[in-house]
């Protein structure tokens, strides 16, 4: 009985011994799995990050693109008809909204509730009302229902670039825009209910607020009514 308890024992420990080594491996291949050929080297490669908060939700995506996160609005159709088709026509915003790019390469940030709250990358998502005219690279801020209200960032329209500062409205609409465009187009926009105001210049394309023909200077509309102030 006590040889057997012995044997026992023995092989137990082996086990342990074997457990331990095994280990040892798996820890030493994974860390070797994240670096680099060179000794010296401390790159982490991987498709994709996932950062999630101390209640196991998903807040920070990174990738390129960014991995799909359970939690988002953005990508829960049943979650997007019912959280934003209140402020669209009926039946119009979803027959749409399928099409608006979700993905990012670079890294969003979400609330709690899986809402966009900052997104920073390449190819920036489309804003929720609506799809951009152009790739866009830069920054992203939206308010706590996930529509935009500021960008900051490089947009390229049929092969020219356009470099944006926006604050937006709460309705999602350019309220104040700081633009350098390759048309020619550079100055300051504003934008408020009917009334429209420019400060700095533009060729004849850049058609600013019906005004299609090369102006520099400030131009204040409200309605049909206009002022223009030049050198």
């Amino acid at each position: 009985m006590n040889d057997r308890l012995e044997r026992i024992e023995r092989q137990v420990g082996l086990l342990r011994l074997y457990a331990s080594f095994t280990t040892l491996v798996i820890l030493v291949g994974t860390t070797a799995a994240f670096r680099l050929h060179g000794p010296d080297d401390q790159i982490l490669r991987a498709r994709g990050i996932v950062i999630v908060d101390s209640d196991g939700r998903e807040r920070i995506p990174i990738g390129a693109p960014i991995p799909d996160a359970g939690n988002r609005l953005r990508t829960n159709l049943a979650r997007v008809d019912s959280a934003w088709t209140g402020r669209f026509p009926r039946g119009v915003y979803m027959k749409y909204y399928p099409t608006y790019r979700n993905a990012v390469s670079g890294m969003l940030v979400l609330d709690e509730h899986g809402v966009d709250r900052v997104v920073v990358g390449d190819s920036l998502p489309d804003p929720n009302i609506g799809r951009r005219i152009g790739s866009n690279v830069g920054m992203l801020i939206n308010d706590d229902q996930g529509f935009e209200r500021s960008g900051y960032g490089l947009l390229t329209v049929k092969g020219r670039d356009r470099v944006v500062l926006g604050l937006d409205t709460d309705q999602g609409t350019e309220g104040v825009v700081l633009a350098v465009i390759d048309s020619g187009q550079i100055g300051m926009h504003v934008a408020a209910g009917g009334f429209f105001g420019f400060l700095g210049s533009s060729p004849a394309a850049g058609n600013l607020g019906g005004v299609g023909k090369p102006f520099a200077g400030l131009l204040l509309k409200q309605g049909e009514r206009a002022k223009r102030f030049t050198p």
